[in-house]
């Protein structure tokens, strides 16, 4: 009986096949079906100069974050007891006070005055002057700022973003400390403060603008000339290609060549498009999440942030749940890195040989904090004063007679691959 009734449920769907549910954009439906591009799982392969530059970012992003700790701070220093058990939260691998006394040329070092055996520390002059500095650049670059935040809101799904998913990405996003007091309320016809049904505390775009709603590889082709763009679109490809800069003999492998030819050839969806009618295990989704991720990481001051911080926004940006699959998957767009004890994922057209294509401003400030780092590992043995507070600053760190090194990638054996596995499989 059982069976007979499935027979007849399978012909009646397939005489009167249920109505097909359209998309926002009409022009995507004869793509909408899996079309059956070639898959190449590719081995993982280290680029160097981009695990360096995750190295050093890392003790800079946690130099920073301790800045603004003292400078928050109501009696002007912090205590090595309060930030004994920071080490994780700020993405260290060695103690929290091991690293605060290599950088005497920020930190100052002296006893508590009631206990003398325990150690406090305050900002420098110097690194007083490092943050006036970047306070100015906040100010002078506020638009862009607000912009960044609206287009991060605009992707989501519900134009609404938590408190708690936004303030690990605040440093990558170039947002000024304590933005939800300094900024938000200044700019209330863009933002709205809203509660989760949880009660937790979230971030809503006011108004939908339709300015900003273009993505950074439309902008990028806006300059496209006519005449190629008609032939692209003549030989069947989408005229806004993805960048693609492969490990060393990856792009002239056959395989790797035609699959992603066929990546390019498919429709480019915005990531501020409506993308919820689109078959969740088709091939364009899987264009429209590389686009999205694509997005995210050119809104970032480094064209990089963490795995994990990209995990907490997943459900609202529509991201699959094993999404780190499509960084190792696309290596010609995205770099994965597992320096630092943690897995980090880096715009591979942000860089080139080693730099910032188009460093922002907080960025250059950014390498010239980290220079005064660096002066003070180098002379802590010998005082502080061994050079001159003003000579820090004076010199950026691009004036140090180091040899740029071309951007090299090598290939890992089997057992950094099987981490790279095992990382996409917790996903």
């Amino acid at each position: 009986m059982n069976l007979k009734i499935k027979s007849c449920l399978f012909n009646l769907l397939k005489s009167n096949p249920p109505p097909f549910q359209p998309t926002t954009n009409p022009a995507l439906h004869q793509h909408h079906q899996w079309r059956g591009i070639a898959k190449v799982r590719l081995k993982w392969v280290r680029n160097r100069s981009l695990d360096h530059i995750i190295d050093i970012e890392t003790d800079l992003k946690a130099a920073s974050l301790l800045k603004d700790a003292i400078k928050r701070s109501p009696t002007g220093f912090l205590t090595a007891k309060s930030f004994a058990d920071w080490q994780k939260l700020l993405g260290l691998t060695v103690p929290v006070l091991r690293f605060v006394r290599r950088y005497p040329t920020l930190f100052h070092e002296f006893p508590h005055t009631r206990y003398a055996n325990l150690p406090c520390f305050k900002l420098t002059e110097t690194a007083l002057l490092l943050d006036s500095q970047e306070q100015s650049i906040h100010q002078t670059h506020e638009n862009d700022t607000v912009e960044r935040l609206c287009r991060l809101l605009m992707m989501a799904k519900t134009r609404t973003l938590p408190f708690q998913s936004l303030y690990p990405m605040k440093w990558d996003l170039g947002l000024p400390d304590n933005f939800e007091k300094t900024l938000i309320p200044k700019y209330q016809d863009h933002f709205r403060l809203v509660k989760a049904s949880n009660g937790s505390d979230c971030l809503r775009l006011a108004k939908w603008r339709e300015e900003f709603a273009v993505s950074a590889l439309q902008r990028s082709n806006e300059n496209a000339e006519v005449g190629d763009e008609y032939r692209q679109f003549k030989r069947g490809q989408t005229t806004l290609a993805f960048s693609m800069s492969f490990p060393r003999g990856y792009g002239a492998q056959k395989k790797v060549k035609a699959w992603m030819e066929e990546f390019q050839k498919l429709p480019y969806i915005s990531p501020y498009e409506n993308s919820r009618h689109i078959d969740p295990h088709s091939e364009l989704m899987e264009k429209r999440v590389v686009g999205v991720l694509h997005e995210l990481l050119s809104l970032t001051v480094h064209k990089k942030t963490k795995r994990n911080y990209l995990r907490s926004v997943r459900e609202e940006l529509n991201l699959p749940h094993k999404f780190t699959r499509i960084f190792t998957r696309y290596p010609g767009i995205f770099y994965l890195s597992l320096k630092c004890k943690t897995t980090t994922v880096a715009l591979k057209e942000g860089y080139q040989r080693g730099k910032l294509v188009n460093p922002h401003p907080l960025a250059r400030l950014r390498e010239k904090f980290y220079h005064v780092m660096r002066t003070g590992l180098l002379y802590r043995g010998k005082g502080v004063n061994f050079l001159p507070q003003e000579d820090l600053l004076l010199k950026s760190a691009s004036d140090e007679e180091e040899e740029e090194e071309e951007e090299e990638e090598e290939e890992t054996g089997d057992e950094c691959y099987e981490e790279i596995s095992e990382v996409e499989e917790s996903d």
